[in-house]
């Protein structure tokens, strides 16, 4: 059998290695040190828009600290994009809040403005405002920022701007990750750029990224003894892991190109498939295409094209169930148009790393064009 293609696997670029040999040779393994603070400055220089960012354990992490200092508690609501990943939702019962979930619209697979708006008119007639919106920049598309923020700002509702998938991404020329009240990016083993784990909290505001500091390391005040007055977490990025992602930052403008080269080449190659559509970028979007992904005539379809990849030994996932299918949120309010569903049926993740070859990228064009008799 040939060798297993992976959907999105983590891609060195050979300078991280020098950075984690500098940690242990200076013996910063601890959760502070010179690459913790250089990787935030690098991914500072990199966003830009005043940004100042706080290298954390994860991008679940980081979610959930941009919560804890947008005070949402216990028995609040927020809003969040039902077509995500749980890590999404996740930290809002962590604070012991609601997630009321919002559909897609078409153009971007994104949180819907309209269905946003109507959402928050009817928790508002519920007597019940929304604390928080998390709007997620889907597979490196951004979201309609524009609509988005102009609605959250009419009713003075902030922002977390999920960018776990969207680093290198942007709207209008500004980069994805500047756009929240608080922004989070992930460096997970299968993201655009990899810290094996980890995150980041990015913010306009110097004092808040202090405060997402103080929290993420226990919370302990500046006193000579262990002395506490908040519930602090164990959430701070170690100096190790830091320079991974120093490494990483070097070659993002390369990996971004790789993914996009992965997508146009798709594109290119399956077009002629009347049973294949491909996701295009609205004018004034610019995404990473952190993830390929497809959309097929049925269900039946797109299952039957999963199965046939992975007889080729060919990784690929359908697009990412909607929360609101999730059984672990059946109780949460939902406003549906019906988009995400139709995208969870229809819609196939195809293999999308930076580090795949032109031989793999062959193999998994020609196992569809098999499948469909192209």
């Amino acid at each position: 059998m040939d060798s297993k293609i992976w959907l999105s696997s983590p891609h060195m670029g050979g300078k991280e290695q020098s950075y984690v040999n500098n940690a242990f040779e200076t013996n910063w393994i601890a959760p502070l040190g010179p690459h913790v603070n250089g990787f935030e400055s690098d991914l500072q220089n990199y966003l830009k828009e005043d940004s100042h960012v706080a290298v954390l354990s994860s991008g679940t992490a980081a979610l959930h600290l941009a919560l804890i200092l947008l005070n949402v508690k216990e028995g609040d609501e927020v809003i969040c994009q039902s077509k995500t990943f749980s890590a999404s939702a996740n930290p809002i019962v962590y604070q012991g809040a609601t997630p009321i979930f919002v559909d897609s619209e078409a153009d971007t697979w994104n949180m819907c403005p309209e269905t946003l708006e109507i959402a928050i008119q009817d928790r508002i007639k519920k007597g019940k405002k929304p604390k928080a919106i998390i709007a997620v920049h889907l597979y490196g598309m951004p979201y309609k920022a524009d609509e988005i923020h102009n609605i959250a700002k009419n009713f003075n509702i902030p922002v977390i701007e999920d960018s776990a998938e969207a680093l290198g991404s942007s709207y209008k020329n500004q980069k994805c990750g500047t756009f929240g009240d608080i922004a989070i990016l992930s460096f997970n083993g299968n993201k655009i750029i990899t810290t094996s784990g980890g995150g980041a909290l990015v913010t306009k505001n110097e004092s808040i990224k202090q405060k997402a500091v103080f929290l993420s390391t226990q919370a302990r005040d500046n006193a000579v003894e262990y002395l506490h007055s908040s519930i602090g977490y164990n959430y701070r990025l170690s100096n190790v892991l830091a320079g991974i992602g120093r490494g990483q930052m070097e070659v993002l403008d390369d990996r971004v190109e790789a993914r996009r080269y992965n997508f146009e080449t798709y594109k290119t190659q399956l077009s002629a498939i009347d049973e294949i559509s491909f996701l295009n970028e609205p004018e004034g979007f610019y995404s990473n295409r952190w993830l390929s992904c497809i959309l097929t005539p049925s269900e039946t379809i797109r299952e039957g094209l999963r199965l046939k990849l992975l007889e080729y030994n060919i990784e690929s996932r359908p697009l990412w169930k909607p929360m609101h299918q999730q059984p672990v949120f059946k109780s949460c309010p939902s406003y549906l148009n019906g988009v995400s569903d139709d995208l969870f049926k229809k819609g196939l993740c195809l293999p999308s790393g930076s580090n795949l070859t032109e031989n793999e990228l062959n193999r998994v064009i020609s196992a569809i064009k098999t499948y469909f008799r192209a």
